[in-house]
């Protein structure tokens, strides 16, 4: 079977986009995506797939430019006569589901932008100004997504989360496949002094709590590896609010190596993330393959990930004197959660998702 993956960009590479990358490799499908950058594909460990990526054109990197465009350009690539199925893996490529079936959309956020986030996009991200244009682009491009919605075969979640958001604002059913870690790649070794935290620098991230926190805890140390999108306003201005309340005992690494990567979670204390309702969290899992404790927000996909008191802490309306708390408590004895959070990845085990992929492909 010849199979083309859809995804949205893949010149910024997080959790998403290794999911694709991994299909890729392991299904040896190509992919049709619109920006690209092959040394961060590479610097992931994904220089094996970059000769079967292929760009259906460039787009701008502000949004919602970058984000209409890609939309518009898959509503109209056809490729159904070169490949016997089509799995759609970004967001905004949807729309590449009308001219490109037999299909799957194997969902990590169901265009969180137009629904999801809207309201806090409004609140937290916008100016006064684009306020009435940011509402004009939901009106339209919710009418557009419900439409080429329907077009697509078969709905996959990556997470319970995920699957309620697909029902309450698509009205359709779909089932779970939690996306893969390559758990054999990860490993164990004795913690050193720095806690670990992996994200896109974006707002909803809610890093600035990290900082707080980490100002309070002058003997303590925070590693934050943080991709960001050049050329962005909103990456480029949170991280340059990041980087002006950064206390001394925090460090910011931009892009470093996959193998550079999986050292960090190796040897720290444990692992923390504050995202808002994220839609699963791969990093958490990654932390955990590691045997690493998790410190994270008690909502979205993280309450399906995370085992409370077991592989980690979850905790309540979170704030950074609550953050504080739990990471003296997870601080205290951060080896006793080993075992139970590497017994609690193999769920997501690549194999285990590739043979998910599969039986959805046979049917």
């Amino acid at each position: 079977m010849k199979i083309a993956i859809l995804n949205s960009f893949l010149d910024n590479i997080g959790g998403a986009e290794i999911v694709t990358l991994t299909m890729a490799r392991e299904f040896n499908a190509d992919i049709y995506t619109t920006n690209i950058n092959k040394e961060k594909i590479e610097k992931m460990g994904f220089i094996d797939v970059i000769p079967r990526i292929y760009s259906i054109g460039k787009v701008p990197t502000q949004a919602p430019f970058k984000h209409q465009l890609t939309f518009w350009k898959f509503r109209y690539l056809n490729l159904k006569e070169k490949y016997d199925f089509f799995i759609i893996s970004g967001d905004w490529a949807m729309s590449g589901a009308v001219n490109n079936y037999p299909n799957l959309w194997y969902v990590h956020s169901p265009l969180n932008e137009l629904w999801e986030f809207k309201n806090w996009i409004k609140k937290n991200v916008l100016s006064w100004w684009k306020k009435p244009f940011y509402e004009i682009f939901v009106w339209i491009n919710r009418k557009l997504t419900l439409k080429y919605a329907r077009s697509v075969n078969n709905f996959i979640a990556n997470s319970k989360n995920v699957k309620e958001r697909i029902k309450k604002y698509y009205n359709t059913d779909s089932m779970i496949i939690y996306p893969p870690i390559d758990t054999i790649k990860y490993y164990w070794l004795p913690p050193k002094d720095y806690w670990l935290s992996v994200n896109r620098l974006i707002t909803h991230k809610r890093i600035e709590l990290q900082m707080n926190a980490f100002l309070k805890l002058p003997n303590e140390k925070l590693i934050i590896v943080g991709s960001y999108e050049k050329g962005i306003i909103q990456f480029e201005n949170y991280k340059k609010y990041i980087e002006k309340i950064c206390p001394k005992n925090v460090q910011i690494v931009n892009w470093i190596n996959n193998k550079d990567l999986k050292k960090l979670y190796a040897e720290c204390k444990g692992f923390i993330t504050t995202a808002k309702n994220e839609d699963l969290g791969m990093t958490p899992i990654e932390a955990m393959a590691s045997g690493k404790p998790v410190i994270a927000p008690n909502e979205g996909g993280y309450k399906e990930t995370v085992i409370n008191k077991e592989t980690g802490i979850l905790i309540n309306n979170i704030d950074f004197n609550q953050l504080i708390d739990t990471i003296k408590i997870v601080g205290e004895n951060s080896e006793k959660y080993k075992e139970k959070c590497q017994k609690q990845v193999k769920k997501f085990d690549t194999k285990i998702f590739i043979e998910k992929i599969n039986n959805e492909l046979r049917k």
